[in-house]
């Protein structure tokens, strides 16, 4: 599902071929997926061309929230234009994979039930919804969940008519179990979501949780060390459209 929390990225030609980056907020790791992305879009497309990226960064790290993926995906739509290499949607989707499941999602810039290894995408048409999002001190690597000996790997495939029935209610996350273990603050954020009368769940693989809630939650009423948001989510990403 697409939110209206986000990145700003911003894009500069560099003619000699180097792939720069400037944090313009947080710092990130120096090979973060966003050059990562820049440097397969070159090797794919052998262009001599380069980029100087700077990232406002929002969205929090090791939160489970798709951020870097979403950078990523971002940063091969802009770079394909500024290029001017005029790749259609699907060799960027494969590109994308390349990089993370989740690079595809974003790339497709609709909300989506998403199978296979990211690959397989049916677009789903969601009610406008409101929800609060609360993350941790603590972020989680996503390496180290999908690791770990304990991760349940037999759940049952799930249908789509019975996500169509609840999209906001619907399934499980079987990562939740292995995440509240490494990190108990997910556990304390949902039930402080659940004593506000909301329904708490985790997202990806964590260590952010968030809800659906029908009004805005007043940030001081956060007695936890928890990072509080309220957003909305998007019929369709913004560069929904920039490949085809």
């Amino acid at each position: 599902m697409l939110i209206d929390w986000c990145d700003t990225l911003h894009f500069e030609l560099r003619p000699d071929g180097c792939i720069s980056r400037e944090d313009l907020g947080d710092s990130l790791p120096e090979d973060d997926l966003v050059v990562r992305a820049a440097r397969a879009l070159q090797q794919f497309s052998a262009t001599s061309l380069g980029a100087h990226i700077g990232i406002e960064k929002r969205i929090p790290t090791q939160a489970g929230m798709g951020g870097g993926s979403s950078d990523a995906a971002s940063t091969l739509l802009a770079l394909n234009r500024l290029w001017q290499l005029h790749l259609g949607l699907d060799k960027l989707q494969s590109i994308g994979l390349s990089l993370g499941a989740d690079v595809p999602f974003f790339l497709g810039g609709h909300n989506a039930w998403v199978t296979g290894i990211g690959e397989k995408m049916l677009p789903v048409a969601l009610p406008q919804a409101r929800f609060v999002v609360l993350k941790p001190v603590q972020g989680l690597p996503t390496g180290r969940i999908f690791s770990d000996p304990l991760l349940k790997r037999d759940t049952e495939p799930a249908i789509l008519s019975g996500f169509a029935a609840d999209a906001f209610g619907f399934g499980r996350n079987d990562l939740q179990t292995v995440a509240e273990r490494l990190c108990p603050e997910i556990e304390q954020a949902l039930s402080w979501l659940n004593a506000s009368g909301l329904s708490g769940r985790m997202t990806g693989s964590g260590s952010a949780v968030f809800a659906r809630t029908l009004h805005d939650i007043d940030t001081s009423l956060a007695s936890v060390p928890f990072q509080l948001r309220m957003c909305n989510n998007l019929p369709v990403h913004p560069l929904q459209g920039w490949a085809v």
